[in-house]
């Protein structure tokens, strides 16, 4: 519980002093200062580099600050790891998933807190989990394994595995990242009720709308310093970003249609069998020109991630047919799809996009060693590599220290710069742009946005899956809903509301027709 000053207040649920931390060559964080009030929402914005992961490492006991102190419900404290950090009531839910693919939500979820001793108590487990996820509207089923799970059900995994260890603090990453609106405001709905039983939020996320209207106070981060604390009562989410990133909030949009009569990529009647025999994709097709984006909407795990893996080559389809400019490749090797021009950008950069303890250069040869620059023969060309590297880096923003640091040292923003930089790469034909701004800043989406723009005006094919709709009605030329493995809706870009699309992607426009 928070002690309570003699003026009758309680006690701030954390406060930060003065924190300063320095790596070699940067200083992530210089003359920090925030206090959360207890039993708030406390929305934490800024740029990625800007600093924020940094400070609530150090909030969460994973790094420990060169300068300042931390203080807990009023008492100074110190962590010197995650571990001091839950004990003291603080838990994090990270960005990126801190699970274990091969273990089931059981496993993952008590994993260093095991009940009963040595021994796992699964029954007192399984019966703790089930409250905390009914009590929280999660839809956690203890017994699937994690592998299985799309990412928003792994996200609910990791905030779940956060409140069984008890926490009253929880710092959230970038929480909405692959919510739907409805399911958006079902976690806000969740976040209030966690705030109305005394337990405190450290909200972090680039929805800047979304800060705004969950939020009680706002704590602006540039360059590794806070800037401004500011209530959402007395500003504007354009304001917000001023104090971000100095310029206004980025618009998604194509501007004049690019697209033309020639069929870059053809699906007739595809449809796919998950691990288990069910059909997870059933009878989808589809045709994308060259010029055109074509936007997929659907709430994750409704087959978007096995559509990406048959087109890809990935996952071998179970019936149908895919064409890539004329030609069949449904049966076809990864490799041979991306020779013939596939570039993809996947949705989730650390498990699928980059090696985090690689450097840049030898990131952007990843899936392209086979082709010039980043070979010569059956050899790696080195040079090559990293010359382009150096082009990448230049043309599309990438801020890093040099091409030889790995990729861990750079922001998700940044690496996902870096990405977008290495799939735009060689001339491709077609881009599968999974999630392709999840996770960076506005301004970093403001680039990559613009990126796909300059590539779909040079005749690139696009398919873009977002859970931001936003984005996939911006940036999209037609647009298609996903559900239950089948294409369900149609509906164009210029009228469509995110309302309208969320409602076709619950299934509740397909009720509403019977």
């Amino acid at each position: 519980m928070a002690t309570e000053p003699a003026g009758g207040e309680p006690a701030p649920a954390v406060e930060l002093f003065g924190i300063t931390k320095r790596f070699p060559g940067v200083v992530a964080n210089s003359d920090v200062n925030i206090t959360v009030r207890a039993g708030t929402v406390h929305a934490l914005v800024g740029e990625n580099g800007a600093g924020k992961s940094t400070l609530m490492k150090i909030l969460y006991g994973m790094q420990q600050p060169d300068e300042g102190h931390i203080t807990v419900d009023g008492r100074p404290t110190a962590f010197h790891s995650p571990a001091d950090a839950i004990r003291a009531g603080i838990g994090m839910v990270h960005q990126h998933f801190m699970l274990a693919d091969n273990l089931t939500v059981l496993e993952n979820v008590v994993l260093g807190d095991e009940p009963g001793g040595l021994r796992l108590d699964a029954r007192a487990a399984r019966r703790r989990i089930a409250e905390i996820s009914d009590a929280y509207g999660l839809g956690i089923e203890p017994d699937r394994l994690v592998d299985e799970l799309g990412v928003g059900a792994r996200q609910r995994v990791e905030i779940l595995k956060v409140l069984y260890r008890g926490a009253r603090t929880l710092i959230l990453d970038e929480p909405t990242a692959v919510l739907v609106p409805q399911e958006v405001d079902e976690l806000f709905g969740n976040l209030r009720e966690l705030k109305s039983e005394g337990l405190t939020i450290l909200f972090i996320s680039h929805k800047l709308d979304e800060v705004l209207s969950v939020a009680d106070d706002i704590t602006v981060m540039r360059r590794g310093t806070t800037v401004a604390s500011v209530s959402p009562r007395d500003v504007t989410s354009r304001q917000l970003a001023e104090l971000m990133v100095g310029s206004s909030l980025p618009v998604p949009e194509l501007r004049e249609s690019t697209v033309t009569d020639v069929p870059v990529l053809t699906v007739t009647g595809l449809s796919v069998d998950g691990d288990d025999g069910r059909r997870v994709l059933d009878d989808i097709s589809f045709t994308i020109h060259a010029g055109e984006v074509l936007g997929i909407a659907g709430v994750e795990g409704n087959g978007q991630a096995e559509l990406v893996e048959a087109l890809m080559g990935i996952r071998q389809p179970s019936g149908g047919r895919i064409e890539l400019s004329g030609a069949d490749i449904t049966h076809t090797s990864t490799r041979h799809r991306r020779e013939a021009g596939v570039g993809y950008i996947p949705e989730d950069r650390h498990r699928q996009g980059v090696l985090l303890d690689a450097s840049l250069w030898e990131n952007r040869v990843l899936g392209h060693q086979t082709r010039r620059p980043s070979s010569s023969g059956a050899l790696i060309d080195i040079r090559g590599a990293k010359a382009d590297t150096e082009r990448i880096v230049r043309d599309y923003d990438v801020r890093t220290p040099g091409i030889g640091v790995h990729a861990s040292a750079l922001s998700g923003g940044n690496q996902q710069k870096l990405i977008v930089g290495r799939e735009m790469s060689g001339d491709p034909v077609l881009l599968i742009a999974s999630h392709p701004t999840r996770g960076v800043d506005v301004g970093a989406q403001a680039a990559i946005w613009e990126h796909i723009r300059r590539a779909r005006a040079e005749h690139l094919a696009v398919l873009l899956i977002s859970a931001d709709l936003d984005e996939l009605i911006g940036m999209s030329d037609a647009l298609s809903v996903i559900l239950r493995g089948r294409f369900v809706a149609d509906h164009d870009p210029a009228t469509v509301t995110p309302e309208q699309l969320g409602s076709a992607m619950t299934g509740a426009e397909q009720e509403e027709a019977r």
